[in-house]
């Protein structure tokens, strides 16, 4: 006997398969959907470099054009009479010709006697020492 509801099968006809659960039409249909995917993969992954360096780009950009704009303010800067009068007195010594211009002058570099000598003696090189025993041990020696 059979539950409730179901049908006896037909006694001369054998009793039918269970459809299957992955058919033909599902495995191409799985098949297209891989493709499509994977075809779409490498475009989607440029695209995403491509944008990432356009970014980086823009932001060289950025700090480039600060750079511009701060190397024409030095220019007008520099441009300027009062810069470039400025300048020619102080790195130049140069002075308007109504004008008397005072220069001072350090007070070592006046020191020119035994101690600059002291000084140039103790700057020469080691070998300069070395032959000037040498000749002195030369005067020395009666021959």
């Amino acid at each position: 006997m059979t539950p409730a509801g179901e049908a006896e099968p037909a006694a001369g006809r054998p009793e039918p398969s269970p459809r299957p659960r992955f058919t033909s039409r599902a495995a191409v249909l799985v098949v297209v959907i891989c493709a499509i995917g994977l075809s779409l993969a490498y475009p989607i992954r440029e695209y995403i470099a491509e944008r990432r360096q356009i970014d980086q780009l823009e932001a060289e950009n950025a700090q480039l054009a600060i750079g511009v704009q701060r190397l024409k303010s030095e220019q007008s800067e520099i441009s300027s009479p009062s810069y470039i009068e400025q300048t020619a007195r102080d790195q130049l010594h140069m002075c308007f010709p109504a004008q008397t211009c005072y220069v001072i002058v350090p007070p070592n570099s006046r020191a020119h006697g035994k101690a600059g000598r002291a000084q140039s003696a103790a700057a020469a090189p080691w070998y300069g020492a070395l032959w000037a025993s040498v000749r002195a041990a030369d005067k020395e020696s009666p021959r």
